[in-house]
């Protein structure tokens, strides 16, 4: 039980610094969206998850141990990869989108990491500590549930919306210089025969 008591705590390190490596990536995501609705549940998300590290040392209280950080290299492969993508030129709609999908990322880890240690508290017989982390593995996966309800009601038809007005504008720009460059041959081409009338 001594090792699985360690293997608790290394996890719970690891969530630890985990989230307040989100409290520092979701304000840049919430200045990046266009959406009231996205921007909305991701500053309520971001008000949830410093609560979330209150939590965690209320954990670590409990089990008798002063709070401490372990790098969460997980986390931090999935925020840096979020960043990249805050970096990219796409449409409102389309980055809303990859905000989603990048901020899912993120639920889908922590809703993994959540239930691990929630799990391991219990077989410890901590019900304590499980109980805590139970209502952080719930909210986890509300923030994950009204993330996909706002992709499907509105971001998502938004985004393939601006990828076809995109499209029809490139291919009626390309018919337009199609035609301008018709025309621009067909005077060429009078010309042309009209210097060789006067040659003859």
């Amino acid at each position: 039980m001594e090792a699985l008591e360690k293997l608790l705590k290394d996890e719970l390190a690891d969530l630890y610094d985990a989230e307040q490596q989100l409290v520092k990536a979701l304000p840049k995501m919430i200045e990046a969206s266009s959406s009231s609705e996205l921007q909305q549940a991701l500053k309520q998300h971001l008000t949830v998850t410093q609560k979330q590290v209150t939590r965690l040392e209320q954990v670590f209280e409990a089990l008798g141990e002063k709070a401490r950080r372990k790098p969460c290299k997980g986390m931090a492969g999935i925020v840096s990869e979020g960043q990249e993508m805050l970096e990219e030129d796409l449409e409102e709609s389309t980055m809303d989108a990859a905000i989603i999908s990048a901020a899912q990322k993120v639920e889908h880890y922590e809703i993994a990491s959540y239930g691990t240690v929630r799990t391991l508290a219990e077989t410890l017989g901590n019900n304590e500590v499980a109980d805590l982390l139970e209502e952080t593995l719930e909210e986890e996966k509300e923030a994950d549930r009204l993330l996909t309800e706002i992709a499907e009601s509105a971001i998502n038809v938004d985004a393939a919306s601006e990828e076809e007005g995109k499209n029809g504008r490139s291919r009626s720009s390309s018919r337009g210089s199609g035609n301008n460059n018709s025309r621009s041959k067909t005077r060429t081409t009078r010309r042309t025969r009209g210097r060789s009338k006067a040659t003859r």
